[in-house]
C-alpha cells in the first residue's frame, strides 16, 4: 500500500480510486492528509503512525469534505484537525457519515472505529493563512471548485503541494461545485507553482510526482479540459477515453461538468 516513501514524506495508496493518504514527519511533529479507504487500509495506516509518533503531535489536514476523503477520520481521535472554515461548516455533515455507513454496509465491512465527520481545530478562512507546526512552516489556500469547501497546502521548507482531488494523472477535473471556482482554483495552482519551490506534488488520487514538468501539464491539462468543455459537441469523450484508461467508470461525470458548466456560462 506504501506509494512513496522517503526520509521525511510516506504516501499510501488505496487500492480504491488510487486515493492518497500523505504522512509528513520531521522529529517534532506528523502530519497526515485524509485517512482512507478500507479498513485493512486504515489500520495499515496506523500501524505506521504507532511506530513513528513518539512523542509528537498528530495533525491531518482534510482537503475536502467527500465522505471517501474523511472515512478514516474515527480511527485518530488523538489528532488535531486543519480544514477549511466551509469544510467546518458543512451543512450535511449527517449525509456525509450516512454514505460511509451505506458504503460499508453495500460491501459488507466492518472498521474497528466509529467514523464521525471531523472537529475541526485549526480553522482556515483566508488564502495564505500561514501555520507554523514545529520546523515546518504550511502555507494554505482556498481551492473550492472540487468541492466548496477544497483545500491547498504547500509545506516548507520541503517543497510539499497537498492539492487534494485537483491535478491527477488519472482523473480529469470532478466539478461537484462551481465551474468558475474550478477555473479560478487550476489559476491559483498555477501561482503557486511560480510562488513556492514545489519539490514534491501530492494529488489526493492518483500518483505523485517530484517532475516541475509533470506538475505543468498537470496544470495546463486541467485548463485545456476546463476550457474544451464549454464548447465540447462530444469530440472531448475520445480524447478522455484514450488518455484516461479508467475513462468508462468516470463517464457520467463528464456528462456532469458539462451540464455545471453550461448552465454556470448561461446564467451569466
Amino acid at each position: 500500500m506504501i506509494h512513496f516513501n522517503n526520509d521525511n514524506i510516506t504516501v499510501f495508496q488505496s487500492s480504491l480510486f488510487m486515493t492518497t493518504s500523505a504522512i509528513i514527519q520531521t522529529n517534532d511533529v506528523l502530519i497526515m492528509t485524509d485517512p482512507n479507504w478500507l479498513p485493512n487500509e486504515i489500520e495499515e495506516i496506523k500501524k505506521y503512525i504507532t511506530k513513528n509518533i513518539g512523542n509528537k503531535q498528530l495533525y491531518i489536514i482534510y482537503t475536502h469534505s467527500d465522505f471517501d476523503h474523511i472515512i478514516g477520520s474515527g480511527a485518530f481521535p488523538e489528532a488535531k484537525i486543519i480544514a477549511t472554515e466551509q469544510f467546518d461548516n458543512h451543512p450535511n455533515k449527517d449525509e456525509i457519515i450516512h454514505q460511509i455507513h451505506m458504503f460499508d454496509k453495500k460491501y459488507y465491512l466492518n472498521r474497528n472505529y466509529k467514523p464521525v465527520y471531523p472537529a475541526v481545530d485549526i480553522v482556515i478562512t483566508i488564502d495564505g493563512q500561514k501555520l507554523t507546526l514545529g520546523s515546518l512552516t504550511i502555507t494554505f489556500y482556498l481551492a473550492p471548485g472540487h468541492t466548496n469547501d477544497s483545500l491547498f497546502a504547500v509545506i516548507e521548507p520541503y517543497g510539499i503541494f497537498l492539492s487534494g482531488d485537483y491535478l491527477s494523472d488519472v482523473e480529469f477535473p470532478f466539478i461537484f461545485g462551481s465551474y468558475k471556482d474550478y477555473v479560478s482554483t487550476i489559476n491559483k495552482a498555477e501561482n503557486i507553482l511560480h510562488n513556492h519551490h514545489i519539490k514534491t506534488h501530492i494529488p489526493g488520487h492518483g500518483s505523485i510526482t517530484q517532475s516541475q514538468k509533470e506538475i505543468k501539464n498537470r496544470i495546463n491539462s486541467s485548463k485545456d479540459y476546463l476550457n474544451k468543455l464549454l464548447y465540447d459537441n462530444g469530440e472531448l469523450e475520445s480524447y478522455l477515453r484514450n488518455k484516461y484508461i479508467y475513462y468508462e467508470g468516470m463517464k457520467s461525470i463528464h456528462v456532469d461538468n458539462k451540464k455545471i458548466a453550461n448552465q454556470e456560462i448561461n446564467d451569466r
